[in-house]
């Protein structure tokens, strides 16, 4: 179990609103499994944000490494709504397939936009 997991356990029972949201990890019935990556948040709808992340890619032909940007698309539960914002720096995990497009949930904000 990652410390990422643990955290997402006690933020549970330190968290006593409760949301309405099934598809929430916090309050609903939706489980994180498999892999977690971290990203800044590129958009954000009512109930899904985007987030890019840039990961190194070795080209075996030239010998040589490249950036690839990667963009993936996950669920924002309706409790954590008024805490995400464009630019912030979050971790979310994977879960089942919520639609045809989003395959990940958001678990926690690690960064503020614009901190270091």
């Amino acid at each position: 179990m990652t410390k990422e997991m643990k955290k997402i356990e006690t933020s549970r029972e330190v968290s006593r609103d409760s949301c309405d949201d099934v598809d929430c990890p916090i309050h609903g019935h939706l489980k994180v499994r498999g892999r977690q990556f971290k990203g800044y948040v590129t958009k954000k709808f009512p109930r899904r944000i985007v987030i890019g992340f840039e990961r190194i890619v070795k080209i075996r032909k030239y010998e040589r490494y490249m950036k690839k940007k990667t963009k993936l698309h996950a669920r924002l539960p309706k409790c954590k709504e008024n805490e995400v914002k464009v630019g912030d720096y979050v971790l979310v995990g994977e879960c089942r397939p919520l639609s045809k497009i989003i395959h990940f949930v958001y678990i926690q904000k690690i960064r503020e936009a614009g901190e270091k």
